[in-house]
């Protein structure tokens, strides 16, 4: 059975962009030099950035980011953000578009992480990068003009899912703070699509991102991690044992996105566990669907993002429905 007939009719066009392909260890060369090219659908960046090298864990990891850096020197807060593409595909300047938007319009710093990916680079390998990158940007926040106590990561997808395994490791590891993390549809639970998959709706995945895609991209993530050790909610933040203690989440997520119940369900687990949550739906949304940026859809999105990024840069306690 076909979704497609719910699908919102201004997103029906960006279907055409994404053909049905397969995500496999043979074509994975081909997806990620295709992957960027959608991208080309939102607006130029209003700020270029500066690409640096940002240094963590005591000097043991390297990683490249991108630093967008409004005019001016005065304090601001800043935002740690991880992209896309199922934790194999993706590069931080194919992404620039976003966090450039982003910093100029709330005249925040915005650092976008190059992160490893896999199967070259399997877990902890991305989820130690965009950590690294936020131990960087505190070590530097004199010279970035950064707030260090108004940090937030944000991500899609893949990146999402990073920006929630982040947040855990800034919980556990007790070396830095941070004010908030901005999820759109995070990638979050290595079951999903797979034969231990605790949602089963067939409502969902059908179109951009699949099942199949999501084992293969978590499979290759997982390599030789038993899942069996205190790091497993870094790994796949749905899995983790408790979510007490975690920086306030704002969660956005479409209808017919294959992330959808997961979503929902670590937005419920988030608020039983104490931590301010909202959470956002948008009916008739899949995967990607913001790049549509002309339809209704994504301005609401786009409304609910800017709210979130307001209120949780604020410096005042975080408070979400």
């Amino acid at each position: 059975m076909s979704t497609r007939h719910l699908v919102d009719p201004e997103l029906l066009p960006l279907l055409d962009l994404f053909p049905e392909t397969r995500l496999t260890a043979e074509t994975l060369a081909a997806a990620r030099a295709a992957s960027g090219s959608r991208l080309d659908l939102l607006p130029p960046p209003t700020i270029e950035p500066v690409r640096r090298v940002a240094t963590g864990r005591h000097g043991t990891i390297e990683v490249p980011v991108l630093l967008f850096k409004p005019g001016g020197e005065r304090l601001r807060p800043a935002l740690i953000h991880a992209h896309g593409g199922g934790m194999v595909m993706g590069k931080a300047y194919a992404f620039r578009r976003w966090p450039s938007m982003i910093a100029s319009t709330h005249n925040v710093v915005v650092v976008s992480v190059d992160y490893r990916l896999a199967p070259e680079a399997p877990f902890p390998g991305p989820q130690e990068d965009v950590y690294a990158a936020l131990e960087w940007l505190v070590a530097n926040s004199d010279e970035l003009g950064v707030d260090p106590m108004r940090i937030a990561v944000m991500g899609e997808s893949a990146g999402g899912g990073l920006a929630a395994a982040v947040a855990q490791m800034v919980r556990d590891r007790a070396e830095h703070h941070l004010c908030g993390q901005i999820l759109t549809y995070p990638m979050l639970d290595y079951r999903t699509g797979g034969p231990n998959d605790c949602y089963n709706n067939p409502i969902v995945g059908e179109f951009v991102w699949t099942r199949e895609k999501n084992q293969f991209g978590w499979s290759c993530l997982r390599g030789d991690y038993d899942l069996d050790d205190e790091r497993i909610g870094w790994f796949s933040p749905s899995v983790a044992r408790s979510l007490i203690g975690l920086a306030p989440a704002s969660i956005c997520t479409g209808s017919l996105d294959l992330f959808y119940d997961e979503n929902c369900d670590y937005a419920r687990r988030l608020k039983e566990d104490g931590v301010p949550v909202e959470i956002n739906i948008y009916q008739g949304a899949f995967h990607g669907f913001e790049l549509r940026t002309d339809a209704q859809v994504t301005k609401v999105y786009l409304g609910h993002i800017h709210a979130s990024i307001r209120q949780m840069l604020s410096g005042k306690t975080v408070s979400l429905p």
